[in-house]
């Protein structure tokens, strides 16, 4: 085994002795891990001079800038790779051109994009044979995501993985997993993030991490958002061009690649894989509800480091090949994604999946993996499983590929967020989406959640304790808002991130994050002494309350023999409790007529009192 992977070593350093010489010949540009032969990653400082240098050296293809700052101060960098100079955003929109965005280190222990963006970048900005292919692409790469925790280096980060010697931490310096954050968005960098992608809005991201897990013969894994409110044309766009096209042409390049390989069963790999479902919490999940082309990219933990720097490095060269005779197509696919989002949002009528299970229906997969074994512990008392490298299997296996709506929602026009909630428009906000406050008081009709039985995770996420079970009820009332009442409109491009954040059954909606916790409080309470005599006078108004009452006391017995439950059945169902409106969730949804009844459209009262923000 390691005879095998000092090979491999031996063979990529000759491979990449010629990549380390720019156009005039000189050997400075080998990057800081070629030097090392891939046994060290360069820190921050060194990745960040390593960059400087570069676009210094290369002024008119290659742009170092930063999009925002860590919480311990460390500039967020972005490189910009443009053939014709187009380093804003308002000239690459301007340009036409296909804007791709690569993102490394978002866990800074899963380190091999930022390498391979050294080595690729350099040879955009000297590589005769490369510069063609920013004639009609802009390439925007994001070489440390997480850059706390990628200063917070250690041999002992990362357990399962292979090198390199010491490898960055997952967390932030918060200790916030950043690829869980992007709805919340409650990360600095995450916020940053977010302002980031709006401005430049790429028509492609890719996300480069390190897989843990089995072992088997890939060095590289793909995941694709090809379900749920991705836009039919993107993911025709994604099909062909991937699957068809860049995994083929990366193969090519003498790897070995395959989907995501998430396990049914950790311990027997021929119970199959399955789609893990990543959702909008997610990067992939989040960039599909912005209608653009996305693809996690997860090198394998055990091959060699310097495999998974090259695997990253050819996947993402061999993306930039196939774009290179894109002609258009993928710009044409996002463009008329967004024009669909904004007139299903004027149409009305329309649904949209919100949260999604993995089906239950597979298809055959043929997985190159390795002779494994199960050998009883006497450590853990289950079964040790071992595979041996050295004897390659084909296994066929059972795939659960795709996922099936678990939850959909019929859509509204608009949804209506009471002036009361600053910090959920706050979100909104940073989202990009467009939002209008309005200036007058107004009482509409709309649709509003009754929200009970609330249940919440035992222990935190994230830094939240996740709202997991609830009952929802769904029904019309007349309502009314006090000025400042905000407007979050369904007919622009990023309704599906507004749909997500504020329906309460999405995955990852503002609600299950705990943003409504405040909701579920009640906050004034009956005196024994006040509701006995409350009960009697309602139990002597009403026959029905009697009856349900006392079929309540025969058929509970932990009710029966609590005299604070059988008290607090009587307030409950009385005008002090529902005046708190416990569990009424404040977000409401409006029809069109309610829409133009709340900005006075169409209207001389009230006409002009909204504004955008």
């Amino acid at each position: 085994m390691n005879l095998l992977r000092s090979l491999c070593l031996l063979l990529l350093a000759c491979c990449l002795a010629p990549f380390a010489h720019g156009a005039t010949g000189a050997a400075d540009w080998t990057t800081p891990a070629e030097r090392a032969q891939f046994r060290t990653t360069p820190s921050y400082a060194d990745t960040r001079a390593y960059l400087q240098r570069l676009a210094e050296a290369a002024p008119g293809t290659l742009q170092l800038t930063r999009f925002g700052v860590s919480p311990e101060g460390r500039d967020l960098m972005l490189v910009v790779a443009a053939g014709g100079g187009e380093f804003t955003p308002q000239a690459a929109r301007a340009s036409g051109k296909t804007i791709v965005l690569v993102q490394a280190g978002i866990h800074a222990g899963e380190i091999e994009g930022k390498d391979a963006a050294l080595m690729l970048l350099r040879d955009l900005a000297f590589k005769r044979g490369h510069r063609h292919l920013l004639d009609h692409t802009i390439l925007l790469w994001l070489p440390i995501f997480n850059v706390d925790g990628h200063e917070n280096s250690s041999p002992w980060n990362r357990i399962n993985q292979n090198g390199p010697q010491q490898m960055g931490f997952r967390a932030t310096a918060q200790n916030l997993n950043l690829n869980r954050d992007y709805m919340k968005a409650d990360a600095p960098e995450m916020r940053a993030w977010l302002a980031m992608f709006d401005a430049w809005h790429p028509d492609l991201f890719l996300d480069i991490h390190t897989t843990d897990g089995a072992d088997y013969q890939y060095d590289l894994m793909w995941y694709m958002e090809q379900w749920g409110p991705l836009h039919p044309a993107v993911q025709r766009w994604q099909g062909e061009a991937f699957e068809r096209d860049i995994v083929p042409a990366y193969e090519r390049k003498r790897h070995l690649a395959a989907p995501y390989l998430e396990l049914v069963d950790g311990g027997d790999l021929r119970k199959g894989i399955s789609n893990f479902g990543s959702g909008p919490r997610f990067s992939t999940g989040y960039v599909a509800l912005r209608n653009r082309a996305a693809l996690l990219v997860e090198t394998h933990m055990l091959k060699p480091y310097a495999v998974r720097v090259r695997a990253a490095h050819d996947f993402v060269l061999a993306t930039l090949e196939r774009l290179a005779r894109d002609e258009g197509a993928l710009r044409r696919a996002v463009t008329q994604a967004d024009a669909d989002t904004v007139a299903r949002g004027r149409k009305g009528g329309a649904s949209l999946a919100v949260a999604f299970k993995t089906s239950t229906q597979s298809v055959p997969f043929t997985l190159k993996g390795y002779a494994w074994s199960h050998t009883p512990s006497d450590i853990s008392g289950g079964d040790w499983v071992r595979y041996d490298p050295r004897r390659p299997r084909t296994y066929v296996v059972p795939h659960y590929r795709d996922l099936v709506a678990s939850q959909t929602v019929s859509l509204p026009a608009a949804y209506l967020v009471p002036s009361g909630w600053p910090q959920v428009v706050e979100r909104l906000r940073l989202h990009g989406i467009r939002v209008q406050r309005i200036d007058h008081a107004l009482e509409l009709a709309v649709e509003h959640d009754q929200l009970d039985a609330p249940q919440w995770a035992g222990k935190p996420f994230e830094g939240h304790h996740l709202l997991t079970r609830f009952e929802q009820a769904r029904k019309p009332a007349t309502l009314a808002f006090a000025p400042g009442a905000v407007l979050v409109p369904l007919d622009q491009p990023l309704a599906n991130v507004a749909i997500n954040l504020l329906e309460p059954q999405a995955s990852d909606s503002l609600l299950r994050w705990g943003l409504f916790d405040a909701i579920f409080e009640q906050k004034e309470y009956a005196d024994p002494r006040v509701t006995e005599q409350i009960a009697r006078d309602m139990l002597a108004r009403d026959p029905a309350l009697r009856q349900e009452f006392e079929q309540r006391l025969a058929s509970d017995t932990a009710f029966a023999a609590s005299p604070w439950a059988r008290l607090d059945f009587f307030y409950r169902r009385s005008p002090w409790y529902a005046t708190q409106r416990v569990g009424a969730y404040p977000v409401v949804r409006l029809d069109s007529a309610a829409v133009a009844s709340a900005t006075g459209a169409g209207t001389g009262a009230g006409a002009g009192t909204a504004t955008s923000r």
